[in-house]
C-alpha cells in the first residue's frame, strides 16, 4: 500500500486549553494521541509508511515516537557500562515506519506537503494525505480504488459535518418544522482522507511557506477538471474544540468508537 502524509504542524488555537502543552494531533483520545488513531485506520488497510509534517511543538512528536516501545511495552533495563533494553512482547505497530519531517514552524499546508513529499518512495505514484485532527470509519481501500478508477490528480473525501445548531424547515417564509440539532447536515465538506497523484505536486505546489493547499492549489486543480470526491456517508469527526475533544473521548470510553470499524486489533 502507498504511503500517507499527515499534516501535523498547526497550533490548534481553538483547542487552546488543551494544546498549550500539546500540538493538536498529540491530544489524547483515551491513552493514545489522535494521530495514533488516524494511523491505526490507515494501517488496517496495509499502510506502513507515514510521513508527518511537523511544525508547532515538533519535539513532542519526536519524544512520543522515539520512546514508543517504552511507553507501550513491558521492558527490562540492564544498567551498567553497556546498558541494554529488552522489550517484552510485540505491539500491533511493530512494522510502522514513521518519518518525522520538519516542515517549518509557520509554514502553510501547501508548503508543508511539498517539503515532506521528498520522503515519498520513488515507486509511489500516488499517496494518501490527511489532517492530523480528524477520525473516520472510511474504507481506505475503497477510497484508493475510487481514486485509481477516476484517474484524477486529487481525490477528496466528502463528509457530512456534525450539525451544531437546530435546523429550520421552511416553506417560503413560513416555518413548517424544526429539527433540534440533527446529527449531520445534508451538505458536504472536505474531510481530509485524500489521495494525491505525484503530478499534483509538480503542477500545483512549490516550496513556498505561504502556500495554502486549500486555496489556490485546490481551486486550480478543480478548474482544470483534475479533482474529484469520494462520498463518505459514515462516521467522521474532527477535534476542533473542547466539546469535540470530550465527545471523542466519551465514544472511546464507551468501547464503541465508530472509527475503529476496520481495525484488526482493537
Amino acid at each position: 500500500m502507498i504511503s500517507a502524509i499527515i499534516l501535523c504542524g498547526g497550533k490548534g488555537t481553538r483547542l487552546r486549553d488543551v494544546t498549550e502543552s500539546l500540538p493538536k494531533p498529540m491530544v489524547p483520545i483515551g491513552e493514545q494521541p489522535i494521530i495514533w488513531h488516524i494511523m491505526k485506520t490507515y494501517a488496517s488497510f496495509g499502510v506502513r509508511h507515514f510521513i508527518l509534517c511537523l511544525g508547532y511543538k515538533r519535539e513532542v512528536f519526536v519524544d512520543y515516537f522515539m520512546n514508543y516501545h517504552m511507553r507501550t511495552s513491558d521492558a527490562t533495563i540492564t544498567l551498567g557500562h553497556e546498558p541494554q533494553i529488552t522489550f517484552h512482547g510485540e505491539t500491533g505497530e511493530a512494522d510502522w515506519q514513521v518519518t518525522l519531517a520538519g516542515t517549518g514552524l509557520e509554514t502553510m499546508t501547501g508548503g508543508r506537503v511539498y517539503r515532506a513529499s521528498k520522503y515519498l518512495p520513488q515507486e509511489d505514484e500516488d499517496f494518501f494525505l490527511t489532517y492530523g485532527d480528524g477520525v473516520a470509519d472510511i474504507d481506505i481501500a475503497a477510497l484508493y480504488r475510487h481514486h485509481r478508477e477516476g484517474k484524477k490528480l486529487l481525490t477528496v473525501s466528502a463528509v457530512h459535518p456534525e450539525a451544531r445548531f437546530g435546523e429550520l424547515l421552511l416553506d417560503g417564509d413560513n416555518v413548517k418544522g424544526f429539527k433540534e440539532k440533527p446529527l449531520q447536515v445534508s451538505g458536504y465538506i472536505n474531510g481530509g482522507y485524500m489521495v494525491v497523484n505525484r503530478k499534483f505536486l509538480e503542477r500545483y505546489l512549490r516550496d513556498d511557506g505561504n502556500l495554502i493547499l486549500e486555496q489556490r492549489p485546490m481551486a486550480d486543480c478543480a478548474s482544470d477538471g483534475e479533482m474529484q470526491v469520494y462520498r463518505h456517508e459514515g462516521f467522521w469527526q474532527c477535534m476542533d474544540n473542547q466539546r469535540e475533544y470530550q465527545l471523542l473521548n466519551s465514544l472511546w470510553s464507551s468501547g464503541e468508537a465508530p472509527w475503529t470499524k476496520y481495525w484488526k486489533h482493537k
